[in-house]
């Protein structure tokens, strides 16, 4: 199976139910009062990390990702049904980004939930608009149209050790003679095109340590396989520097480790603090000098000594830090609204209390255009477009709908009604 660790999806929530309009019809009632009742709101997606999901394949083909809509409201005040929530399940380390970079969540345990996108609010039926002034309402909302957006999804492997070394420097040989993992082996650079994972098994100790494919000079900087290399680094609590001895290139064990760790600091500071073992590989055919712990994974030599060490420095590392966490970032409720003037001298409202009141409205219906007009009187639009200078005939946009400013006198403040 494909192992993909990054990819761009789809998400959006469900559409809300509409409203119903609707009287009651009984015996002996000739003008029944408003009965219909609302539309369900959509439902939401979510983002959950799952241990037992290891790639975000699932995702390379088929990225859209929608919840369910809601049920329309009915009469006799039936409520239309929420539609269904969608989880969706992503491997755990999976960061969830903005197609423009900024990170929304890093799910690194199992069961660590992000709200993808919301679903849109189910319209009121008319028996919500009933008041003194309106014995009747002849309209009911609309449902919202769900949250959307694209997301990018980037897989950081959770390893407790992690194997740095050039092309052919026998990392996929050393992980597959210490544990069951059974990555693609050649003599040929970059034989390990994609990470594997092999669980260590040590006396009573118990590991986690990536293969991941090698890096070459120049990384941090996007050669070679470059970030797509070094983000699965990033999570390790423990480097396994791994020397090739017998290099065709000819490049000394001294050469190799500058060149690794100088990638490495160019990428992320932080991972020259990490702590790490520097071994010499392929000691079975070495050519070159080495005074470091030497091994051969094909005749096992020093490969005791190596798990030894490695399951010491694991276990330290795991009791000096604090228990990893993962974090979302809140998105605060929007608040109020405001109002600039676009290129082509409209005017546009912006802000969501302003726009999910036209969206949702039935703008066929002279009595909903009328509540629409008292909705954003009350919340001071039409005063603010009056003070930036709106004049009459002017296109006033809210959300996708456009407006025609009339200038009528709406007390001391000026101008003022939108039809």
């Amino acid at each position: 199976m494909a192992f993909v660790d990054v990819v761009q999806v789809n998400v959006r929530g469900g559409d809300g139910g509409a409203g119903a309009v609707s009287f009651r019809r009984e015996a002996h009632v000739p003008r029944g009062g408003p009965d219909g009742g609302d539309g369900g709101a959509g439902g939401d997606v979510h983002f959950r990390a799952d241990r037992n999901v290891s790639s975000l394949l699932a995702f390379r083909d088929h990225p859209h990702r929608r919840a369910g809509s809601g049920r329309h409201g009915s009469g006799k005040l039936r409520h239309g049904a929420r539609g269904k929530d969608l989880v969706v399940a992503v491997p755990e380390g999976t960061v969830v980004k903005t197609r423009d970079g900024e990170v929304l969540a890093d799910l690194v345990h199992d069961g660590d939930t992000f709200l993808a996108a919301v679903g849109g609010r189910g319209g009121r039926g008319n028996a919500r608009f009933l008041s003194n002034t309106r014995r009747a309402p002849s309209f009911a909302e609309q449902g919202e149209f769900g949250e959307e957006r694209w997301l990018r999804l980037e897989l950081k492997l959770l390893a407790d050790a992690a194997l740095v070394g050039f092309p052919n420097a026998g990392k996929s040989t050393l992980i597959a003679a210490v544990s069951a993992a059974r990555p693609k082996i050649a003599d040929y650079p970059f034989t390990t095109l994609e990470p594997h994972l092999g669980v260590v098994r040590w006396h009573d100790h118990e590991l986690v340590l990536a293969d991941i494919p090698g890096l070459i000079e120049g990384a941090a900087e996007g050669r070679g396989l470059g970030h797509e290399f070094l983000r699965h680094v990033e999570r390790a609590r423990v480097l396994v520097i791994l020397l090739d001895l017998a290099s065709v290139e000819g490049r000394s064990p001294e050469e190799q480790e500058r060149v690794l760790l100088a990638e490495l600091g160019r990428f992320q500071p932080e991972l020259l603090e990490r702590p790490r073992l520097v071994v010499g590989s392929k000691a079975d055919v070495a050519t070159a000098p080495f005074e470091g712990l030497r091994i051969s994974a094909v005749t096992h030599e020093g490969l005791d000594e190596l798990l030894g060490r490695l399951s010491s420095a694991v276990e330290a590392a795991r009791a000096a830090e604090p228990e990893a966490e993962g974090f979302v970032v809140l998105r605060p409720a929007e608040e109020g609204f405001s109002v600039h003037r676009e290129d082509d001298g409209g005017w546009r409202v912006t802000g969501r209390a302003a726009e999910r009141v036209v969206a949702m409205a039935d703008l066929t219906n002279p009595e909903a255009i009328g509540y629409v007009q008292e909705r954003l009187r009350r919340m001071g639009v039409e005063r603010a477009l009056a003070r930036s200078g709106v004049r009459a005939g002017d296109i006033v946009r809210i959300g996708p709908v456009e407006l025609e400013f009339h200038e009528e006198a709406i007390g001391s403040e000026g101008p003022g009604r939108q039809q």
